[in-house]
């Protein structure tokens, strides 16, 4: 008897985007789309220029982690309907004879920063009604703004550091920011209140540096965040599920970043410099220490609404206090990247990360309507 062939569900796999991380956004694609567990899954690609135009693309991987998709004849511009339709452009498609329409039964933003991890594209995803992987609308938007997460947490009972916000068209004389800032911890860090990856980010060891910092943090978003030192050193964990689902939360061992500098920028993060910086997972702490982090990450996690997956950033002070710094709702998928080497904690490999996040997806959307 022939056995009965199973429709693989279609993924549309976004990358790229309108963002000062869309590097970043190019090779988290390359690194998932070359490890796409096909076996159940067929992958669409879909990347967003830099100036906010969408693109299916079909060409080689490769092509996308070089920066060199948009060349390829197999990229083609895109429309969306909000009915669910994706719209692929060819030669006279302005005139109708061109058009071809396909759907997608899942949608996985690998969009980093403004304009994709702030609850845009979340938002255009849901009134096409189609099921997401990973944050939601509310969520994502609450994460991406350090502020207005740090309120939530420590409404959750969760240490934050002390921190104000700056309005790029409305700031206040420099007098003003030193009296608001004069309790503060040293060094202090500037930064774009919703950026990520350390991009525009300044660290500070005296109030003299405030002017130029701002201007720095201001080139990348109307509003900056200045946030006190916190002592000792960076710790994460990894979250994968949705708290109000049946399946339970998965929380990953928590890694340590060890950093002499104590700032841990673009070029640590990613462009392959450790020269002073080293990544311990899991991290040099004892197993209490390490089951009340992971714990904190946990209830931050469920505190801020998060769904599907995300990477929660906290600090741990000599004195063994646990302070939130973050979360990540869409971390980085290089090589590099820290996400799946904690996911690897809970035996999860890269290509069967993908395939639990997929699995979260379709769940999360069952519930969720």
């Amino acid at each position: 008897m022939r056995k009965r062939s199973v429709r693989k569900r279609s993924v549309a796999v976004i990358f790229g985007g309108a963002s000062p991380e869309y590097e970043i956004s190019l090779a988290s694609a390359r690194a998932v789309l070359q490890s796409f567990p096909s076996e159940n899954y067929e992958a669409i690609a879909l990347g967003i220029s830099r100036d906010g135009q969408w693109h299916s693309y079909r060409g080689p991987v490769e092509k996308i982690g070089a920066d060199t998709w948009l060349g390829d004849p197999q990229c083609h511009p895109i429309v969306i309907s909000p009915g669910g339709f994706f719209y692929e452009m060819y030669d006279n498609a302005l005139n109708g004879d061109s058009l071809k329409a396909f759907r997608a039964d899942l949608v996985m933003p690998l969009l980093h920063g403004i304009n994709g991890e702030d609850g845009s594209v979340q938002g255009l995803i849901q009134l096409m009604g189609i099921p997401l992987v990973g944050c939601d609308i509310e969520s994502s938007a609450l994460c991406l703004d350090k502020y207005k997460a740090h309120i939530v947490a420590k409404a959750a009972g969760i240490e934050v550091p002390h921190d104000i916000v700056v309005l790029r068209d409305k700031r206040p004389s420099l007098y003003a920011l030193y009296e608001a800032i004069k309790g503060f911890n040293y060094p202090l860090f500037v930064k774009p209140l919703r950026g990520g990856s350390s991009i525009g980010m300044s660290k500070l060891q005296e109030p003299s540096e405030l002017s130029e910092a701002l201007e720095s943090a201001f080139a990348y978003d109307s509003i900056a965040l200045i946030e006190e030192g916190v002592p000792g050193f960076e710790v994460g964990c990894a979250v994968i599920g949705n708290p109000n689902s049946e399946r339970p939360v998965l929380v990953s061992r928590v890694d340590e970043i060890e950093n002499p500098t104590g700032f841990f920028d673009f070029a640590l993060k990613y462009q392959g410099d450790r020269l002073h910086t080293k990544i311990h997972l899991p991290a040099r702490i004892d197993s209490e220490t390490e089951a009340l982090i992971r714990q904190t990450a946990r209830k931050i996690y469920t505190a801020l609404g998060c769904s599907g997956f995300a990477r929660v950033d906290l600090f741990l002070t000599p004195a063994g206090r646990i302070v939130f710094n973050e979360v990540n709702t869409i971390p980085g998928f290089t090589e590099s990247s820290r996400f799946p080497a904690l996911a690897k904690t809970l035996g999860l490999d890269f290509q069967s990360l993908i395939e639990c996040l997929l699995t979260e997806g379709i769940d999360h959307a069952a519930w969720r309507w």
